[in-house]
This record gives C-alpha cells, structure tokens and sequence, in this order.
C-alpha cells in the first residue's frame, strides 16, 4: 500500500501543480489537459481533430469547441486544414505554449530525468511496466 500512497501522492502534487500553470496562464484546468493531449499527440505523430481531443478529455462537441476557441484566443493552438484531406482541420500546439510549459514544467522534467539516469535499464523497465499498468488499470476503469 505504501507504493499506492506515494503515487497518489505524486498525482495529487502534479495535479496541483498543473492547476497553478493553468491559473497563471489564464487557462481552465481542461485547457491544461487538452494541452497535454495534443503534445501527447504530436509525440506519438497522430493527427489531432476537435473530435480527436473531444473523445480524449470526454467532452461534447460544445465543450471541446469551447476549449480549442480559448486556447487559440490565448495563442496556444493553431487549427489547420489537412493537407491530405481539406475537409479536415487539425490541432496543433503552439510554439509560445510550449515555452510556457518548459518555463514552469521543465525543472521537475529535468529533475525526473536525471533521477532516472541513476536507475539501472532493469529498474527503469521495473518502473515503466508498473506505471504503464497502473495507466491501463484506469483506462480500463478498473480503478474507478
């Protein structure tokens, strides 16, 4: 249990820290999650669309209309027309945003980083397989 506590722990720590970025900003704690949706997008090079996103945050359409529209007053995301496919339009995050991220995220990214690079490869595998089941234990609800 002690494992359990801690990670929650570090959620509730990260949560709070991603909801004083958004206040800061003058974002919704929603605009920080799409944020993160779409630059978890562009990592993995999947194309995002409002629908995209709006299934990702488990929003309605409104909702998530509501959230691009603020983010791209706030310059924090562009909608393009598809190149492939006109009819399309994609989301992608802003060069500005992603300073702002470095700016207040970078040293406990930093800091995460170099805490692992004192882990043996055996340990940093230990430690990906155990949080990546404790992601699909609740993608799949099972911690709900």
């Amino acid at each position: 249990m002690r494992i359990f506590h801690l990670l929650r722990e570090v959620t509730v720590e990260y949560g709070l820290r991603q909801n004083e970025f958004a206040a800061r900003n003058g974002m919704h704690p929603t605009d920080v999650r799409a944020l993160i949706c779409l630059l978890d997008a562009e990592r993995a090079d999947t194309d995002a669309t409002a629908g995209w996103l709006g299934e990702h945050l488990g929003l309605n359409s409104a909702g998530t209309t509501a959230v691009v529209d603020r983010l791209e007053r706030l310059g924090h995301v562009a909608r393009t027309r598809d190149a492939r496919d006109r009819r399309r339009v994609l989301l992608t995050v802003e060069d500005r945003a992603k300073d702002l991220g470095r700016a207040h995220f970078g040293p406990l990214v930093d800091g995460t980083v170099a805490l692992l690079a004192g882990f043996t490869e055996e340990e940093t595998r230990a430690v990906r397989r155990f949080l990546g089941g404790v992601r699909d234990l609740m993608d799949g609800g099972e911690g709900r």
